[in-house]
Formats: structure tokens, C-alpha cells, sequence
């Protein structure tokens, strides 16, 4: 990803919700530093699983 707007934001956010509304849930993996930060800005990095390379969200 290279960039996330507010539509991108609101996409998360909506499938999120899908994704709880089934019990399941959505982790994203080496999300870049800029895409990080803008996540933890609007509180998302609490919302997702974060992990830093796939081999680690591949253990949890």
C-alpha cells in the first residue's frame, strides 16, 4: 500500500465490521512505516492485528 486516504480508512473500518460480524478477524502485514503511522493517528493499529512480515502473522 502506498497510500490511504480517508475512503481507504473508511474501507478498513467497514470491513472490520464485516469481518467481526462473522467472529473473524483481519491482520495486516508489513504495513509500510507512513501507513503505520496514519493507522495509529485514527486508532486503527488497535482495531488490527499488525504484524511485520508474513512469517510472523503466519505463526499467530
Amino acid at each position: 500500500m502506498q497510500y490511504c486516504d480517508s475512503s481507504g480508512i473508511t474501507t478498513m473500518i467497514i470491513a472490520h465490521r464485516h469481518a467481526h460480524a462473522v467472529q473473524a478477524d483481519i491482520a495486516l502485514t508489513a504495513v509500510p512505516t507512513h501507513i503505520a503511522r496514519v493507522l495509529r493517528i485514527t486508532g486503527l493499529d488497535q482495531v488490527f492485528t499488525l504484524h511485520t512480515d508474513s512469517s510472523h502473522a503466519e505463526r499467530d
